[in-house]
């Protein structure tokens, strides 16, 4: 059944606005500011309960957490982490076939330690943080977790709806999530139940959908993994199809990623074709309005930003290890063993930012000497980089203070 599509309101006047509420964007050198404003007018942006959204993977413009990305990121131009993930458990009720947390094990963080690594992230600068798993629904203290990071970070969810009540959904919105993304990879009950390992999964996700759009100023989409079959057959048209009937508000889509062992495999990983095929199709999809199109290899193509895993983007999981980011099967240490802080740091000094997706580019380096460890030892995840390529950087990276274009 169809839902009511609601889009959020159109933002007139957006960039004056911004100005007004952001003036530190007037100190951004303008060929970094002319390249921002490039990649903004590639989006509609959208009023979600006085939340200015373009995607669910900035925080609202018109926030504390984005006004401190300008000056942090931008216009201070610092070399640390913006964006980061916390695992909230590591307890689901689904089996994902290509989960990038179903070998990892340990004893969760609790409470107290997960507090801990919010405030070291915030820190350090990370204004988005995400909510992951495991089921990050099962974290009993998820709501109280939630208004503590939203003091200086937007929040974001994802989800694949299961034990979600409608009191929880109001709850977490009034604790601070701006967004929050359903998992769901297909339109067909079948196919989805399978890809998660469970029956009953389709219906979960569609029951969380409904409930999470009834919340007033809540930004709802759906978190879909695309086979390299469905993009190549053009069936990811057909997905945000089924997308836009659901009535979310954005599409947050990724290619399966060569994660876990049983993705190690060249018929299964993308290549940069397909990657620009949905690109492509991303940019004519999002000028015809309504639902936002959001494909990570978008944000995090060369063209754009590219791929800052281990710089811009670092994943804490529920054990405490800390990788380059949630696709990553290596650890550069545990927050109960070395400082959150030092630990990245010390992975920021090893890992360059490259203009392409870390594990895409370098899974067969875990495939060949990994010895089936996940996630992959400190030690020998520091002889593994030895191997790997990182390729040229990204757009945005070139305008650093070590690469001006506008010097």
């Amino acid at each position: 059944m169809a839902r009511k599509v609601t889009t959020g309101k159109r933002v007139r006047w957006a960039l004056p606005r911004l100005l007004l509420r952001h003036p530190r964007l007037l100190r951004v050198r303008p060929a970094l500011g002319w390249f921002f404003l490039k990649y903004m007018r590639k989006f509609r942006i959208r009023d979600f309960g006085g939340n200015l959204v373009l995607h669910s993977h900035l925080p609202p413009l018109n926030s504390p957490a984005y006004g401190a990305i300008i000056r942090e990121q931008l216009v201070e131009q610092r070399d640390a982490p913006s964006h980061a993930q916390i695992g909230l458990t590591s307890a689901c009720p689904q089996r994902c076939v290509y989960c990038y947390n179903r070998d990892r094990t340990g004893r969760p963080l609790d409470t107290s330690e997960i507090l801990s690594a919010v405030r070291d992230l915030q820190e350090m600068g990370v204004r988005w943080l995400g909510w992951t798993g495991g089921e990050p629904l099962l974290n009993k203290d998820i709501v109280s977790l939630t208004g503590a990071a939203a003091e200086r970070c937007a929040v974001k969810l994802f989800t694949t709806g299961s034990t979600l009540t409608p009191a929880l959904a109001r709850d977490l919105k009034n604790a601070g999530l701006f967004s929050v993304s359903v998992s769901l990879d297909h339109w067909t009950e079948s196919v989805h139940d399978a890809n998660r390992g469970v029956r009953g999964a389709f219906a979960t996700a569609l029951r969380a959908i409904d409930m999470f759009l009834a919340v007033d100023g809540l930004h709802v989409g759906v978190s879909g993994v695309l086979s390299k079959e469905m993009i190549r057959n053009g069936q990811t048209e057909e997905f945000l199809a089924f997308c836009e009937r659901l009535g979310v508000h954005e599409a947050w889509l990724s290619e399966v990623k060569p994660s876990v062992q049983a993705f190690w495999n060249e018929d299964l990983v993308i290549d940069e074709d397909d990657r620009l095929r949905l690109v492509d199709l991303q940019d004519r999809y999002n000028r015809r309005g309504g639902l936002t199109f959001n494909y990570l290899g978008h944000f995090e193509g060369r063209e754009h930003f590219g791929c800052n895993a281990g710089h811009k983007m670092v994943y804490v999981d529920a054990h405490g290890e800390v990788s380059p980011c949630v696709f990553a099967p290596m650890t550069f240490g545990n927050v109960r063993e070395r400082s959150l802080p030092g630990i990245i740091r010390d992975m920021m000094g090893r890992i360059p930012p490259g203009g392409e997706c870390f594990i895409n580019g370098n899974y067969r380096v875990f495939q060949a000497r990994s010895k089936g460890e996940i996630p992959v030892p400190r030690d020998l995840s520091l002889d593994l980089l030895g191997h790997m390529e990182f390729g040229p950087p990204a757009e945005f990276t070139k305008f650093s203070k070590t690469g001006r274009k506008d010097a």
